[in-house]
């Protein structure tokens, strides 16, 4: 019995203590006060934040359910400097959350876990989430069995990860609960992400470090009672520090505190009925309204619609001359207000708009930011109505679709498009809507797994009927969708149309073959093991083309292949025949193997393997061959990076690229955004230009590029000529095919009044006067998620720009043309035109709450303005190439590029819109410290280069404030005000400008010779010793500033040529124009052909006699000797400092340095010829001399023969580049002497 008796209290007394419990027969008073600061935790920097307080009773409704009555309830506003300022109540904010606050909400209750809520029907998710966060001090798990434990909870966050550590006070029995929950790691976490679907994680960058560290803990007493643990205080803290870099450098501090006391426990008096109520789910934060609030400003939406037009008016006459970068917050308020409007306020507002242009133009391109259903609805009207142009509908499609919020719903309506007849009614419409639904089944795919077959199976089909109806550019649109798509279950159907990895191919084009490779891009990612299969057996098939094995080659790797399989590449390259695949394969490991960003680390590695078998046997291959240039930088202080590559594919025996490539990423917040890429696929003109080049062995490319040009009209009528394509965060949004047709209305002279350019013409003749203005949401990234006191936090990033052109314009033409556009070849054309572009990009980054009532956070505000405005006059006559450009001189100061910067902290609330507060984070309230950084804390300055001739300056004006926080935190780099302007601006002369004149003729001039008498006795004097006499001018260009009678002034340039068998000779020179105006610039070159020599002398200042320079580039062997000219001290100071860095730089591009005695006050240069496809360089100034051998060349100097096979005809030899004539060694030699007398 007394074992029994001793069990039964040790049960007791670990239940007492296990099961925190609330009698349901007793009353429980709390206060309870939650706060939240977002700032950077620094002093002297401004924060902002918000307070609740208030009384909390808990009685019993039965035994597991409970009723919360919240009472006394403030709501405090902050923003200021902490230990400064103080927090403000806001009566009217409080007095609207009270509204729902303050009704009662009946919880479950169980072993110390809240379970469900019970609410009214009329308080809001935004409410009842504060609710929520205030029940979460009863959410606690206590064992006295162990002192230190882990497990999962359902909590606010999600279901997370806690860990408990338990101490016991002797003297009063209560248990000390610590509680640590994990929360960036939560199952079922509340949090959305929004807008960066397209930009991938980063999961290496984020071992070197992260843009946002979570963490809360918690702090419970809790005492022992006859109903179980009862809990007396709560202490928690919720930190989040964010950074746009490393919050290792300096962050965003996100503080959120509860605090909450038992004041008091009573017995219940009678029982408790509440009223109805709804079942409101568990613990865990709902979101609602935040989803469609825009955190950079909060406003009363009492009338939506008339609101939305009262809006489009101001914002269209604000615009209607030029951008006004004033207005971007009424932008962003019109996307707010169409994403609350329903499908018939649309229609409502398109049939208002519809007869107007400019009302309907901003119409279109605002409600494309909608982003759901509703959008694509009110598209769908207008496509089975006609109601779009095929431009507007072609806009409308790529922003809507790329921008839309890809769910089933969303996915199933997008395919309306692709059986809509008016889609197929421009090659180019029909293509943005393949593409366009491609991406949203991209980013629905990236939203649930599996990716239902149903998504993609339009384009697979489409892709199997353009095959069966013989459509090449069909199949081509196809594939790149499919690509863009990136679903699992299309790798069957693009494996089709690739030789030698499926039973089931089929016989398509090379341009058909380059798509399929390239429509694996995205399955690279999904499927990495699939793809690497694939296309490591296309590059291992040397009898297809060249550039599908190159494409296959970057495909795979971007997959980021291992060590092994990167070996196995390296292996089967040395035996590879193929030099134009060989060189590609080759640079392309060699430019990885260089990589610093942390996605490439692992395979920089392998490359760097690889490159040591590969070296010796592919080392020496030139530019003449296919190549892939790999540049890329990361910070790991900032996190932050970025890299370009440019690849260049070539056929065989190939002097014109078949295909150039350019693309560019961008590192940045844990993640990789591909920005942008352009592709260029030049197939039939590389082919073209490789025959020419073949019939005549002496023609130079640019020959070769002119003439093909020149024969035009026998190009073929089908195959493009050129095919462009451009992806933008990774997703193709653009291309078309450029063939004769295109070319023949366009520029033929014998096109006539059909042609599109005829009636531009025309419409010039008469004046025109265009105005175009284009709002874009570039991107909008949302992280949003629950903190402990119920109030979501969120990280924000809003990219908008507003891009405008205004232009008039009038042209006089005499004769007119009457048959076709080649009269215009002999007519005199005057071009009158002015007006302007503008382009207001602003970028906001916003960490703080955001909520349909409050908004109170950290918000960086960068607004950059590009302004280009523009007055000029041109004449011209083609026949007799001269030109003439009038533009009047700058009479105000005019910004062409600005740059604002400044961090604010913000606070706003709906009931007080008046009262909103922005208080700079740093602002003149800053006592800074004792410093390095002190004296640079205000930095203001304004840098001129002045042209008096003209009358005109460009100046750089910069002010920067920066945080006394440099040296220890990076981020503080960007915090403080910042303002950086480029302008244009007038400069006083004594006499006023009348207007600036530039002339361009390619031979005499009357106008010219009577501004330049003072050349005439120049010309005699220098030409009597290099020409002989005074030849006519190939080219005559001048620059004046025209002051009514007075003699111009300005400069002149003047350009002859004289041609011989045996020597050619040019001469350049450059004469300042004005009274008393002797400085010129003289350039003398010849190339000597019987001697294989070149020379060139370059002479400025004072009748072109102060400065003097000469280089000689000759084919023989080293000449002994060395030359000296006089006067010319400043240049020799000049060379001598740049001496200082040969060293340096040369270490960097890792020449060979030797320590030598060589001639004073001499720099020259040795550049020999070692291979057809390489140079040897020495260099030596005083006291060293540097070399490098092997230098690959962009070009060959020798005849190249080669026996490989492509697509195309194959080449004996290249052009010759340079004349070489004799059996000896090949020496280019460069002196350059500078020397002091």
């Amino acid at each position: 019995k007394l074992c029994v008796c001793v069990s039964v209290c040790i049960y007791i007394y670990i239940y007492i203590y296990e099961i925190p419990d609330l009698n349901p027969k007793k009353a429980y008073e709390y206060k309870y006060v939650g706060v939240m600061t977002i700032g950077r935790d620094r002093p002297d920097l401004a924060e902002s934040g918000v307070r609740i307080q208030c009384s909390l009773k808990i009685t019993g409704v039965s035994d597991q359910t409970f009723l919360l009555q919240i009472n006394d309830l403030t709501f405090d506003e902050f923003n200021g400097i902490p230990g400064k300022s103080s927090f403000v109540t806001s009566p009217k904010l409080t007095q609207r959350v009270a509204a729902e606050l303050t009704q009662p909400v009946m919880f479950e209750y169980v072993r110390g876990q809240v379970g469900d809520l019970q609410a009214p029907v009329e308080v809001s998710h935004s409410v009842l989430n504060i609710v929520r966060g205030i029940l979460g001090f009863l959410q606690v798990t206590v064992k006295t069995t162990q002192n230190i434990y882990e497990l999962e909870e359902l909590g606010i966050h999600g279901i997370c990860q806690s860990n408990y550590a338990i101490e016991e006070d002797l003297n009063s029995k209560e248990l000390h609960v610590t509680r640590i929950v994990d929360i960036k790691n939560c199952r079922e976490k509340a949090a959305v992400y929004k807008g960066m679907a397209l930009a991938l994680e980063n999961n290496d960058c984020k071992e070197r470090g992260d843009n946002t560290v979570e963490i809360v803990q918690y702090k419970y007493n809790v005492r022992p009672t006859e109903d179980g643990g009862l809990i007396t205080k709560v202490y928690a803290e919720e930190n989040q520090l964010f950074s746009p870099f490393n919050v290792k450098g300096g962050n965003s501090k996100l503080l959120a505190t509860q605090e909450v006391f038992l004041i008091g426990v009573t017995d219940s008096v009678g029982n408790v009925t509440p009223s109805p109520m709804q079942n409101r789910g568990n613990q865990i934060y709902k979101f609602g309204t935040e989803l469609n609030q825009i955190p950079l400003q909060l406003n009363k939406n009492t009338d939506p619609m008339a609101k939305i037009s009262e809006l489009i008016e101001h914002i269209v006459a604000a615009n209607i001359k030029q951008v006004d970068n004033s207005r971007t917050a009424d932008i962003l308020q019109l996307y707010q207000l169409l994403r609350l409007v329903t499908l018939d306020n649309m229609e409502t507002l398109w049939n208002k708009y519809l007869g107007n242009s400019e009302h309907r133009r901003w119409l279109l391109d605002v409600i494309a930011e909608v982003s759901d259903a509703r959008v694509i609805r009110f598209l769908i009207n207008r496509f089975q109505r006609g109601d779009l142009s095929v431009n507007e509908a072609t806009q409308a499609v790529l922003l809507t679709f790329n921008h839309l919020e890809a769910n089933s719903e969303t996915v199933e309506m997008c395919k309306e498009f692709l059986i809509m007849p008016f889609s197929r009614s421009s090659d180019l419409l029909w293509s943005t809507v393949l593409l366009s639904y491609g991406s949203v089944v991209y980013r629905y795919c990236g939203t649930v797994d599996p990716c239902p077959l149903i998504a993609v199976q339009p384009l697979l089909d489409l892709a199997t009927d353009s095959l069966s109806r013989n459509d090449e550019a069909d199949l081509i649109r196809s594939l790149k969708a499919i690509g863009n798509a990136g679903h699992l279950s299309s790798v069957k159907t693009i494996m089709k149309f690739l030789p030698g990895v499926s039973p089931t191919v089929v016989s398509v084009s090379t341009r058909a073959q380059r798509a399929a490779v390239q429509a694996l891009r995205h399955l690279a990612v999904r499927d990495v093991h699939r793809v690497q299969e694939i296309t490591l057996n296309l590059f291992m098939q040397r009898n297809l083309s060249s550039e599908v094995r190159m494409q296959a080659c970057l495909i795979l790797f971007d997959t980021k292949p291992p060590l092994a399989l990167v070996s196995m590449i390296a292996s089967f390259l040395l035996e590879e025949s193929n030099l134009q695949v060989a060189s590609f394969s080759y640079s392309l490991i060699h430019g990885l193997a260089r990589s610093q960003t942390p996605d490439n680390h692992i395979l920089s590695i392998a490359c760097n393997v690889a490159i040591k078998i590969l070296k010796p046997k592919l080392g020496h291959l030139s530019y003449h061959y296919s190549k892939a240039l790999h540049f890329d930088w990361f910070n790991d202080d900032f996190l932050i990076g970025k890299s370009s590559d440019i690849y260049i594919f070539k056929n065989v025996n190939s002097y014109f690229p078949s295909t150039l490539i350019s693309k560019w990423k961008a590192y940045f917040i844990g993640r990789i955004l591909e920005t942008i890429e352009v592709t260029a696929i030049l197939v039939y003109l590389a082919l073209k230009t490789t025959s020419i080049l073949t019939e005549k062995q002496n023609t130079s490319l640019m020959e070769a590029v002119l003439k093909m040009l020149s024969e035009w009209q026998s190009l073929p009528e089908k195959q493009p000529l050129i095919s462009a394509f451009a992806r933008v965060f990774g997703q193709e949004v653009f291309h078309a095919d450029l063939n004769k047709d295109v070319i023949q209305s366009a520029i033929s002279p014998k096109a006539g009044k059909e042609s599109p350019v005829w009636n531009m013409i025309e419409n010039i003749q008469n004046g025109v006067a265009w105005h175009w203005t284009k709002p874009y949401l570039i991107f909008e990234t949302r992280y949003i998620r629950a903190t402990m006191t119920g109030l979501p936090i969120e990280i924000s990033k809003y990219y908008l720009s507003v891009t405008g052109s205004t232009v008039n314009a009038k042209s006089t033409i005499s004769p007119p043309p009457t048959d076709n556009l080649g009269q215009l070849l002999n007519a005199d054309i005057l071009f009158e035109t002015d007006g302007n572009v503008r382009s207001a990009k602003d970028l906001f980054v916003f960490h703080g709450i955001n909520t349909d009532v409050v908004q109170s956070g950290a918000e960086s505000i960068s607004k950059c303005l590009l302004n280009i405005p523009w007055k000029f006059s041109i004449k011209m006559n083609v026949k007799s190439m001269k030109f003439q450009l009038d533009t009047p001189p700058w009479k105000t100061r005019t910004e062409i590029l600005s740059l604002n910067y400044n961090v604010y902290a913000v606070s706003r609330n709906i009931e007080d819109p008046a009262e909103a507060k922005m208080t700079p984070m740093m602002g003149d309230h800053m006592e800074f410290e004792e410093n390095p950084w002190s004296e640079a804390d205000h930095l203001q300055t304004k840098i001129c280069a002045k042209a008096p001739s003209y009358a005109t300056a460009m100046c750089m004006e910069m002010e920067a404030e920066r945080a006394h926080y440099l040296s220890e935190y990076p981020l503080y780099y960007v915090l403080g005000y910042t303002r950086c302007a480029f302008t244009l601006e007038p400069v006083e002369r004594n006499k006023p400008i009348d207007k600036i004149q530039i002339e361009i003729s390619n031979g005499p001039n009357k106008d010219t010779e009577s501004v330049s008498q003072s050349m005439k006795i120049f010309l005699s004097q220098q030409m009597s010793k290099s020409l002989g006499s005074i030849p006519d001018p190939v080219l005559i260009m001048t620059a004046l500033a025209v002051s009514g009678n007075d003699k111009p002034e300005g400069y002149e340039t003047t350009v002859y040529l004289t041609q011989a068998a045996e020597k050619d000779e040019i001469q350049l020179l450059v004469s300042q124009i004005g009274e008393e105006a002797n400085w010129r610039l003289c350039v003398d070159a010849d190339v000597d052909r019987t001697n294989n020599k070149s020379k060139m002398q370059l002479q400025w200042g004072a009748e072109c006699q102060t400065y003097k320079i000469n280089v000689e580039a000759e084919t023989s062997h080293l000449v002994k000797g060395c030359t000296i000219y006089s006067n010319i001290v400043l240049l020799c100071l000049i060379f001598l400092r740049v001496g200082e860095y040969i060293p340096g730089v040369a270490l960097l591009q890792r020449f060979s340095q030797t320590h030598e005695k060589n001639p004073e006050k001499q720099i020259s240069a040795l550049v020999t010829l070692a291979t057809s496809e390489s140079i040897d360089m020495r260099m030596e100034i005083p006291e060293l001399t540097v070399y490098q051998k092997e230098i690959p060349l962009p070009f060959q100097f020798f005849p190249f023969e080669s026996n490989q096979q492509d697509e195309g005809p194959s080449i004996s030899s290249s052009v010759r580049l340079l004349e070489i004539q004799g059996k000896f060694a090949v020496q280019l030699h460069i002196y350059i002497f500078v020397c002091l007398v």
